[in-house]
């Protein structure tokens, strides 16, 4: 690898930036050169993206300055980044989802003619779409499409704009393996014609392909700065959270019981009026987890939604506990027992402008001892948020502080907790470690398998297939609405479970039907 250039592209000196209750960044320096992949890394609320954030021009800083190609610059927009050649892809994404993604790719831009050529527009997302593989469609709106598509979008309308400074905030949550790598060579490519890249991410074999240094943040400081070559997931790890962590979930062997959810031939329409789920059997035991594989967009939303009362079956039975709930109200479902963590937290998980506390009561609000005689008891919720706060270890200044102030992962912690918390016999986790540290995430999947001990189904739905195989029991593969074919977690291979996920039979793929 070669040294270091003398001058970089890109330095944030000194950035500090407050948050009511919270120092995000604290004298915080970064350095960028050409042709560069930097690897930023730390716990949930270390203050990463609030750096990015400032970066990318949507929070100001308290203090500090950002030089770009040796000269001092002021950037007080995410337009100005953008002038500048810096762009981001956020956790949480910045898309309209009234429009198209051709809209979107070009909302903003003052470098298009005054009359749209909008086939042309078209035409050029697509080029990028298929040269990248993004596999977007430039008249589908965004509001149709799920959360790892709108994903592709965004990372799309950067590399449309032409940026040459990219910031990834957590880009490869929503990706496969397969799309993971995928990725990983569009960055290669920019980075070969001496673009640079800032990635965040909790996974530590990304940071090992893809970075050439590593930047670890801790409560907002900078504690550690290296050279990827020169340490391993272990120590990063390390000093993100203080202690080892075990990358593989010790767990025992399942002891099934009862069957609490079964779908029986079910099919259900997506927003396009065409069938996303076509023709799904399957059931999930007491002390069982169920992984759910596939590439997103395949089925998996509609999915957990018809299970959770949020989306109509149009022909087919769905059964919780002995009892036929096929299009039955959402409140019907979690009367049933069922809880979900959605694949969407910021849109379907919590309430921004609601405490923390008041996003914890959520689903116990309507019973003893958080109520009595349709009456709230406030100081009962408060008590309650403080202990889940302390279990599931949510960052947070208290409990009466609005969720979206939190960072991302942190109001992950938050609808974990509450799920979890209210989990009577079914949990439907949709991506339950998407934008959590190594050490957070080790502790969701701790709490998954604790969940399947303590007798509860567990529906799992992750496009991780190294989560899949270490947590679950058995896992079902969707290809295109289909259940491709469900197999035994621990003797599953991944190479065959991508060609599932592809739209391979199960037979031609090599694995066995459980």
């Amino acid at each position: 690898m070669e040294e270091k250039q003398a001058v970089p592209i890109l330095e944030m000196k000194n950035i500090t930036k407050q948050f009511p209750g919270v120092l995000a960044n604290e004298n915080v320096d970064l350095e960028l050169f050409h042709g560069e992949v930097l690897a930023l890394l730390g716990e949930n609320g270390a203050g990463k993206s609030t750096l990015m954030n400032i970066l990318s021009g949507l929070v100001r800083p308290d203090s500090g300055d950002i030089i770009l190609n040796g000269k001092k610059v002021d950037i007080s927009s995410p337009k100005d980044a953008m002038h500048l050649g810096i762009g981001m892809v956020h956790q949480n994404f910045k898309l309209v989802s009234t429009m198209t993604v051709a809209e979107n790719v070009i909302l903003g831009l003052d470098n298009e003619k005054f009359i749209l050529d909008m086939k042309e527009v078209r035409k050029k997302i697509s080029g990028i779409s298929d040269h990248y593989n993004l596999k977007v469609d430039p008249d589908s709106y965004i509001w149709q499409m799920s959360v790892g598509e709108q994903q592709r979008v965004e990372i799309l309308k950067l590399i449309y704009r032409g940026a040459e400074i990219l910031i990834l905030d957590e880009p490869t949550a929503v990706l496969t393996p397969q799309e993971s790598n995928e990725l990983n060579g569009i960055v290669k490519k920019m980075t070969a014609e001496g673009k640079s890249a800032i990635f965040i991410t909790h996974k530590m074999d990304e940071v090992m392909e893809f970075s050439d240094w590593v930047r670890v943040l801790q409560k907002g400081k900078l504690v550690s700065v290296t050279r990827t070559g020169d340490t391993n997931p272990k120590e990063l790890a390390n000093l993100m959270v203080g202690r080892d962590i075990l990358f593989r979930v010790e767990k025992k062997k399942s002891n099934p019981g009862k069957v609490i959810l079964e779908l029986d031939k079910v099919f259900a329409l997506n927003t396009k009026g065409v069938d996303a789920l076509k023709k799904v059997t399957f059931s999930i035991r007491a002390g069982e987890i169920l992984g759910i594989a596939g590439v997103a967009g395949n089925g998996q939303r509609e999915l957990t939604e018809v299970i959770t009362g949020l989306h109509k079956i149009t022909s087919g039975k769905l059964v919780v506990e002995g009892k036929e709930m096929t299009n039955k109200a959402p409140l019907d479902l979690i009367r049933a027992g069922v809880s979900h963590i959605p694949s969407d937290r910021v849109a379907m998980g919590v309430v921004g402008d609601m405490s923390v506390a008041s996003n914890l009561a959520m689903k116990e609000y309507r019973r003893a001892p958080l109520t009595k005689y349709g009456i709230l008891h406030p100081k009962r919720i408060f008590n309650m948020a403080k202990g889940m706060i302390e279990l599931f270890m949510i960052a947070t200044p208290s409990p009466l502080t609005n969720v979206k102030f939190l960072s991302g992962g942190n109001i992950q912690k938050t609808i974990l907790a509450r799920e979890i918390g209210a989990c009577r016999g079914l949990l439907i986790a949709a991506y339950p470690a998407r934008g959590l540290d190594v050490g957070a995430t080790e502790s969701v999947r701790k709490d998954i398998i604790a969940e399947r001990d303590n007798g509860k189904a567990v529906l799992l739905v992750s496009e991780d297939l190294d989560e899949l195989i270490s947590v679950s029991d058995k896992i079902a593969v969707m290809s295109e609405g289909k259940v491709m074919g469900i197999v035994d977690a621990e003797t599953a291979d991944i190479e065959s479970l991508g060609l599932m996920m592809a739209g391979v039979s199960l037979e031609q793929s090599g694995e066995k039907e459980v």
